[in-house]
């Protein structure tokens, strides 16, 4: 999740030709046990923000459906688009922004569910900062990710001029030494660490400026095509998943520190209670009810931004970039 992988037209293309050269994927056979296998690629390491899944997972949710899912963290090499795209993964994550991006690099690529209704990206200051809008980043250096799209429309709608970026990092160090320093950051994660060194802060969030983009599951426009059952029972029993962490994160949470030692309780309960008060899986309603629910209004809205950015590189139907129908 920490990652914002946006790749280059030419190796966009020659994904493509990887995938035309390796053929179509056939339909998913199922093991020995009567269990189709599927793998999820994961966009970071074993955190929080991946509980849902983790969830569904352990208290067998996708044996359930009749589907043995295996959970990949970060590869070491190559992107998640490169993941799937190759065939060595049968979904993963990103953000509706990417898919679209991907899209119109030549990647047949197609949100299935939406992970989070919102995007917990923003932008943190100092509490006594004098930045309380996006307005207020004229004249200001900004730690972001390189080629932020965020940025670039948040520069177009307030019409700021003198604005400097400087690559972020994952660290806090800076932002800890800096009383001025103005950083590209998760709400989920980065404060809890800056206040954990001492430093009081607050933040903006990147979809209060108007671009809100979602975080999804994706995968191929293909494997949609040949396995459309898989892919319902992927995200019915994600969906699912994603209601029981927010309901009872206990179990998982252990899980995940297992997994990933990096983590620690304090930090995954901030992160887990970051999520509730934000409703970014939920969209702010409590039955669990939006969970993994996307609407045709704000991909066309993402489209849009997009095109008048100049970012796509060619036209397309955005309708190709999604499915609705999974998670309805």
């Amino acid at each position: 999740m920490k990652q914002s992988l946006r790749p280059a037209l030419s190796i966009a293309l020659s994904l493509l030709l990887l995938a035309i050269v390796s053929g179509c994927r056939a339909n998913k056979p199922a093991q020995s046990n009567g269990l189709t296998p599927v793998t999820l690629q994961l966009d970071w390491y074993p955190q929080p923000e991946h509980g849902g899944f983790y969830t569904a997972q352990l208290l067998g949710y996708y044996k359930a459906q009749g589907l043995d899912v295996t959970i990949v963290p970060l590869p070491q090499y190559g992107g998640v688009a490169q993941q799937v795209a190759s065939g060595k993964a049968d979904f993963s994550l990103g953000s509706s922004d990417q898919i679209l991006e991907w899209n119109s690099n030549g990647l047949p690529l197609v949100a299935v569910a939406a992970t989070m209704q919102h995007d917990p990206q923003a932008v943190m200051v100092h509490k006594e900062s004098s930045i309380h809008d996006f307005k207020d980043l004229e004249g200001r250096t900004i730690a972001a990710q390189t080629g932020a799209t965020w940025l670039k429309y948040v520069i177009s709608r307030y019409n700021l001029h003198q604005v400097r970026q400087v690559p972020s990092t994952l660290s806090v160090a800076n932002f800890l030494a800096d009383p001025n320093y103005v950083q590209q950051i998760f709400v989920t994660s980065e404060p809890f660490f800056a206040r954990q060194g001492g430093a009081e802060v607050r933040t903006l969030l990147i979809s209060s400026s108007g671009y809100d983009p979602y975080r999804v599951q994706f995968t191929t426009r293909d494997f949609v095509l040949r396995n459309p059952d898989v892919v319902a029972k992927f995200v019915r029993a994600s969906i699912r998943g994603w209601q029981e962490y927010l309901r009872n994160p206990g179990p998982t949470n252990a899980h995940l520190l297992k997994l990933n030692p990096a983590l620690n309780p304090a930090q995954v309960a901030y992160t887990v209670q970051a999520l509730r008060n934000g409703g970014f899986v939920n969209g702010g309603d409590p039955s669990g009810a939006q969970v993994g629910r996307m609407s045709a209004d704000r991909w066309q809205t993402g489209f849009d931004q997009l095109r008048s950015l100049g970012i796509l590189h060619a036209s397309f139907d955005p309708a190709t970039a999604y499915a609705l129908k999974f998670a309805q």
